[in-house]
């Protein structure tokens, strides 16, 4: 029996589901249109929903940008605890890659991350929840560089961890932007290089 006032969880899976439709739409029209041409009406009908039932779910266009920087961290922080000292970073990162170049609908979209990184150069608010996802995100990936590799890490001496993660990081971020700003850069290009100096980055 449900409790007078309490969402059943069927309500609790619907609503789940519907605000995941309207975060999906919001990324399709962030990509088209940027933050800010991108309005509520147009996330409405990528949705295929009115305007007035998106706001059942979210106050308006920040708290979407919020939410979908939220999931952001979520799907991040489950490829990370997946990681172990056996991964085959080279072809994960360079799978990623590839959909970057693809705009694979199923991963954060590179032209999406930024248009994420510039907006918080604008926005104090998703500046606080980018700069707060960024710590959460660089602490996990500090823990398995420094977990040892019984325990499914990397086992890098602590004092080298905060630089190996800093380059770690910043190949991948600059990988989302080359994926724009060089369409001929091919998978295999990258996986080369990558097979060139990956392994002594994650070397104990």
């Amino acid at each position: 029996m449900s409790t007078p006032g309490k969402p059943t969880a069927k309500a609790e899976a619907r609503a789940q589901a519907q605000r995941e439709r309207i975060l999906v739409a919001a990324q399709k029209c962030f990509v088209v249109h940027g933050f800010h041409a991108a309005s509520m009406a147009n996330i409405a009908e990528t949705a295929g929903m009115s305007a007035g039932l998106i706001y059942r779910y979210f106050k308006g266009k920040n708290d979407i940008i919020l939410a979908i920087i939220e999931r952001q961290l979520e799907e991040a922080r489950s490829d990370i605890a997946k990681l172990h000292a056996t991964s085959d970073l080279v072809a994960g990162i360079a799978e990623v890659f590839q959909q970057w170049q693809a705009n694979d609908p199923n991963i954060t979209s590179a032209a999406l991350f930024l248009e994420l990184t510039a907006e918080a150069t604008r926005d104090a608010e998703i500046a606080a929840a980018t700069h707060a996802s960024d710590r959460v995100f660089r602490a996990d990936l500090a823990a398995w560089f420094a977990r040892s590799r019984e325990d499914g890490g990397l086992g890098v001496p602590q004092d080298q961890v905060a630089t190996r993660v800093l380059i770690l990081q910043s190949l991948i971020e600059g990988l989302a932007m080359r994926a724009i700003s060089q369409p001929d850069l091919t998978v295999d290009q990258v996986k080369a290089a990558l097979e060139q100096f990956l392994p002594n980055l994650l070397s104990a």
